[in-house]
């Protein structure tokens, strides 16, 4: 099986799988335990972790809190914030291609009183600054918007915006799931107040993620979701879950160290499959914004061809016809009808995603899979 559904997840490097193991073993107090030895030495390997993963974005250890994914990152963000915070603003603003864990929490604000303004965007997957000019306002609390989208890979302008959002003195929260590890992510520079990051979408395990406050805990307005012990200074209590804690810092550790060199590796992988299958099917469409998208994202629509067909003519590959939280839905993807494709071609679609483990030959292979699958159905139509 060659795996080309990076999106969806990552498989643990094995680096980090030998970095956590040592934490179900002989490593297993409770770093809450501060009264011994024991739990001193986990809790330092907690705050090594936290140092780590401040590294990659460009943060302070303080500013990082754990969670155990993007998705309770951002619901904490979001439901944090319009619990914590009651000024008058009753506007949260976002976009129509986030995640289901961005819209469905905005969803669940909207029905006790919030009014919920959604961004549009161009057929490539981008904000309209001028247009986010005029929606957010005086009366706007939270603007979210993610930094790359898990099915086009388009990259936003997350700067631009945070600054539309902090001159109307708006809080700005953006989900980084998909971009942090995979392109250069700095908080200072971006100036968010929060920022989600998944530590199964960069080569660590799942079930445990972060969340960025700029300031750090002492200093932000958001109230917790559940409540318990003080581990993250109340805000995520809860036992701390110390060998994904350490697997998630190995594995932004070896993000800093190989992110340019894999850009670089990955891109060229995703254009040679690309221009493999275009050179052969010129009805071949790239979905998202092509000149700035993530590194290892293939968006493609292959006109008159069903993508779940296409996918169960090539056993061989890992593939993916829409976002993984949406796969077994019967309707299409709302990402892809959010840019202006119809119903038809949505379902005609296939994501492709290449990662740190693929190789040259994976490529060669998925691509002479894909056309002799492609030319077998098209001899159907």
């Amino acid at each position: 099986m060659i795996y080309l559904d990076y999106h969806a997840t990552t498989p643990c490097d094995p680096q980090v799988v030998e970095a956590m193991l040592p934490y179900f073993t002989e490593e297993f107090a409770n770093p809450s335990s501060s009264t011994h030895k024991a739990g001193q030495k986990v809790a330092n390997a907690v705050e090594t972790a936290r140092e780590i993963v401040a590294e990659l974005i460009g943060a302070q250890p303080s500013e990082i809190l754990f969670t155990a994914g993007a998705t309770e990152s951002n619901n904490l963000s979001i439901l944090g914030l319009t619990n914590g915070i009651q000024n008058g603003r009753r506007r949260i603003i976002t976009t129509p291609i986030e995640h289901k864990a961005i819209l469905e929490p905005y969803k669940q604000l909207g029905k006790i009183g919030y009014e919920v303004a959604t961004l549009p965007i161009s057929k490539d997957g981008l904000v309209n600054l001028e247009i986010a000019h005029e929606l957010i306002n005086e009366n706007t609390l939270l603007v979210s918007v993610q930094t790359a989208n898990n099915e086009i890979g388009t990259i936003q302008s997350i700067s631009e915006l945070c600054k539309i959002a902090h001159d109307c003195g708006a809080f700005f929260h953006t989900d980084a799931a998909q971009a942090v590890g995979k392109i250069p992510i700095n908080v200072q520079e971006l100036d968010v107040d929060f920022l989600s990051i998944s530590a199964h979408k960069l080569y660590g395990p799942k079930g445990v993620g972060a969340l960025y406050l700029k300031g750090g805990p002492l200093s932000t307005p958001l109230r917790p979701l559940f409540y318990g012990g003080g581990q993250e200074h109340s805000i995520r209590p809860g036992t701390y879950n110390v060998p994904a804690i350490v697997g998630f810092g190995e594995a932004c550790k070896l993000c800093n160290k190989l992110m340019e060199k894999e850009t670089i590796r990955i891109t060229a992988l995703r254009n040679k499959l690309e221009n493999s299958l275009i050179s052969t099917f010129s009805d071949i469409s790239i979905n998202g914004y092509v000149q700035h998208r993530l590194p290892g994202n293939s968006n493609l629509t292959f006109s008159g061809i069903d993508s779940e067909a296409l996918i169960a003519n090539v056993p061989e590959l890992a593939l993916s016809a829409g976002s993984a939280c949406n796969s077994g839905a019967l309707e299409p993807s709302y990402v892809l009808q959010a840019i202006g494709l119809s119903r038809e071609k949505a379902y005609q679609t296939l994501r492709i995603g290449i990662g740190r483990f693929t190789t040259e030959s994976d490529i060669e292979v998925a691509s002479k899979l894909i056309i002799a699958a492609v030319v077998r159905l098209k001899s159907l139509l």
